[in-house]
């Protein structure tokens, strides 16, 4: 039914200015202003997110955004250095799942893959994730 039609998410934010800050200055995404006042985001394969202000904002307990890197070591420094904190999560927070470093970085069991969480100024968990990890 849906396969030719385009498709894009949405989220929400309390505070649409620093929302167009963030992803648009720190994350260097390509940041329009949308319908009603609200912000279209265009993220790097070409698909878009949608990012409304709601007055009663609840920040999603769940990874919103998901960005693809070559590498997520490289990826978390440069975030950390850009004022973003990439230890969110505690281990006892993820007891299923493979311990994360100081970095926030949880890594898979043959060390080939990586993923970082970080939050948005609204508290919307977003991630860095790397297929594999440099030699």
């Amino acid at each position: 039914m849906f396969t030719k039609s385009d498709a894009f998410s949405s989220f929400s934010v309390d505070d649409i200015d620093k929302a167009k800050r963030f992803y648009g200055e720190t994350l260097g995404l390509e940041v329009r202003d949308g319908m009603m006042g609200n912000l279209d985001i265009r993220l790097g394969n070409g698909a878009r997110a949608f990012v409304y202000v709601k007055p009663d904002h609840q920040p999603a307990t769940f990874t919103v955004l998901n960005f693809v890197t070559d590498d997520v070591e490289k990826s978390v420094d440069d975030l950390n250095a850009r004022g973003v904190a990439t230890k969110i999560y505690d281990d006892s927070e993820l007891p299923d799942m493979p311990p994360n470093d100081e970095k926030g970085i949880m890594r898979d069991e043959k060390n080939r893959a990586g993923m970082a969480w970080f939050k948005d100024p609204a508290g919307n968990v977003l991630a860095v994730v790397s297929e594999s990890l440099p030699d």
